[in-house]
């Protein structure tokens, strides 16, 4: 069954990372995250993986980079700000089709903004971030519990699919404590002969790169990660659903709000308000066609998208709804975090 324990969010990732195979962590103490990097420091004399506080971010993803490229299970975690600064290096390891897991403790935002916990990083997420027609795999954890879990699948989808793959947790979630289940270590055995690891008498050089000076080549890269990108929509969609039966408002929410959300759907239906909610697991790929599926029932009257931004989430919530139903939205900026009861009334206006 595993290790039943009590742990911070960050610490819990970082023990799930040291039990899923971590080879190689490189990243820089930022607010709200910086747990992670000082509970890998704590427990590296136990273990056998590489550890280095880089000078910046903008060294972090390089290194994360080149060890990926060597064929290292290999993460980096960060907060708003220097996710930012990572981005270029997350395009370039993209392109190059290295498997990697990234981990954003969302802070608010725009600037250096705040510590407090923010969802105002979903656009940059599931955008791809940096330049170029790219995308990653971004799971959204709302719980200490599902810190641990997405960090086993994370790694999973970065070596299925040599991808980059994001976390984007937040700093409440970072923070909180709650009892978890510690899986048991699992013995990591890499198979992977693309990578950099030297010329032999049996084994020919590898080249990665993400540099295709000839349009026809870099187009013929594009195409190739376009396709990997349709297999991921067709196959990694995640979800949970709470009550949607017989739902006629539906409320979406992710990380964080999900939370909230639950508590406003019980609030709704001890009102008699027939409300249920629609959680996004994963980010990218975006659950469009569940979605669709609901707005389709007659007796769907709307939908509102809980965030902690100014309106992120909600624009691919509209794009999977097809204009089928109403969309709203309602959310809290500045690290502020939404109350059920002013959740409940934002959603009780919009019945009037």
């Amino acid at each position: 069954m595993g290790e039943i324990t009590f742990m911070k969010g960050n610490e819990a990732l970082a023990e799930a990372a040291i039990r899923s195979g971590l080879q190689g962590y490189f990243g820089y103490p930022i607010t709200p995250q910086s747990e992670v990097i000082e509970y890998l420091a704590q427990q590296k004399p136990k273990h056998n993986y590489v550890l280095i506080q880089a000078e910046s971010e903008l060294a972090a993803v390089n290194m994360l980079y080149g060890a990926a490229g060597a064929g290292g299970r290999v993460m980096t975690t960060t907060s708003s700000p220097g996710f930012s600064l990572m981005q270029e290096g997350i395009s370039y390891i993209a392109c190059t089709e290295l498997p990697c897991v990234l981990v954003n403790v969302v802070r608010g935002g725009p600037g250096l903004g705040t510590i407090q916990p923010s969802q105002g990083d979903y656009f940059q997420a599931t955008r791809g971030g940096g330049h170029g027609d790219y995308y990653t795999p971004v799971l959204g954890p709302n719980s200490v519990q599902e810190m641990v879990d997405h960090v086993y699948l994370a790694f999973e989808l970065a070596d299925k699919y040599l991808t980059p793959v994001v976390i984007l947790s937040d700093g409440a979630i970072g923070q909180m404590m709650e009892k978890v289940i510690l899986p048991e270590p699992i013995q990591y055995k890499p198979n992977k002969p693309w990578a950099t690891t030297g010329k032999t008498v049996d084994r020919e050089r590898k080249i990665l790169t993400s540099l295709f000076i000839q349009s026809e080549v870099m187009e013929k890269r594009n195409l190739k990660l376009q396709e990997k990108y349709k297999k991921i929509k067709e196959n990694e969609v995640r979800f949970e659903e709470y009550q949607i039966d017989d739902a006629e408002i539906i409320v979406v929410a992710y990380g964080l709000c999900s939370r909230i959300s639950k508590k406003v759907v019980e609030f709704g239906r001890e009102a008699g308000i027939k409300m249920g909610l629609f959680r996004p697991i994963t980010l990218w790929p975006f659950p469009l066609k569940q979605l669709e599926e609901i707005a389709s029932k007659d007796r769907v009257k709307f939908f509102i998208s809980i965030e902690m931004n100014a309106g992120q989430m909600v624009e691919d919530v509209k794009l999977a709804v097809l204009g089928k139903k109403p969309v709203y939205f309602y959310g809290r900026l500045g690290g502020i975090v939404p109350t059920p009861e002013e959740t409940f009334n934002a959603i009780k206006e919009k019945l009037n």
